[in-house]
């Protein structure tokens, strides 16, 4: 009797590790019977605002006479450039900098043996950030005349960015997975089964680069500000289930 309920109770165990077996594996196949595709999305661009900045400066052995000619360079520069068109509003001065400049000179074993003060140096930057993009990155490129009516003028290459870029990105999601499921679908059809439902999806990261520059992409995303014409990309990976 005993040996009838052993063999019962071994037959019982076989049984169900077989059925845990078999659902295990079953699961295991369900699971694994998905595809992942990337698809991506890409945009052509120009920029809809500038900006621009420049620095200028003045020295003099005396503090109030290097602050005056600074004033005067100030006024100048904002004459010329609201003679240029650009509103006021969109000239934006920063507060001055000055330091105490000195000339050094130094004994036979290389130590420092004088210290002679030779002036203050102030310096001051003005930016302009404009819509009008055309026009400004005009009027920087004219910027020598400043420098040749007197003034230390040191201009830097405008940077340009979109005003837009929350709608822009929106719009490269929606390219970018419709380009995924294209080709998520096209992968099922060529396999002889048919595309079930979305179980996954992840966004890559946005770049934005120069339109035709080598530029490469960057792991935390690129932004590009030196060029006018810009790309933007984005990746978007979906994973469906297959039927």
């Amino acid at each position: 009797m005993k040996n009838y309920i052993s063999v019962g109770i071994i037959a019982l165990s076989i049984l169900i590790a077989s059925l845990l077996f078999t659902n295990a594996f079953t699961n295991r196949n369900k699971s694994s019977n998905t595809i992942s595709v990337t698809g991506s999305g890409n945009q052509d661009f120009t920029s809809d605002l500038i900006v621009w900045s420049a620095s200028f400066s003045q020295k003099s052995m005396e503090l109030k006479d290097a602050n005056g000619a600074i004033d005067r360079d100030r006024q100048q520069i904002k004459s010329y450039l609201l003679g240029k068109g650009v509103p006021e509003e969109e000239i934006v001065f920063s507060a001055v900098n000055f330091n105490k400049d000195y000339r050094y000179t130094y004994n036979q074993n290389g130590g420092t043996q004088e210290q002679i003060f030779t002036g203050y140096n102030l310096t001051q930057t003005v930016t302009v950030q404009s819509k009008n993009v055309d026009k400004t990155e005009k009027i920087s490129r004219e910027s020598s005349d400043l420098i040749n009516s007197g003034i230390e003028f040191y201009s830097n290459a405008p940077e340009y960015y979109y005003t837009k870029l929350a709608a822009l990105k929106i719009q490269m999601i929606a390219e970018g997975t419709k380009d995924a499921k294209a080709r998520a679908q096209s992968i099922a059809e060529n396999a002889g089964a048919s595309l079930g439902n979305l179980k996954k999806s992840d966004m890559g990261v946005f770049q934005i680069t120069g339109q035709n520059s080598s530029e490469d992409f960057t792991y935390g995303g690129s932004f590009n500000t030196v060029s006018k014409n810009k790309t933007a990309n984005i990746t978007v990976r979906l994973v469906y289930e297959v039927e």
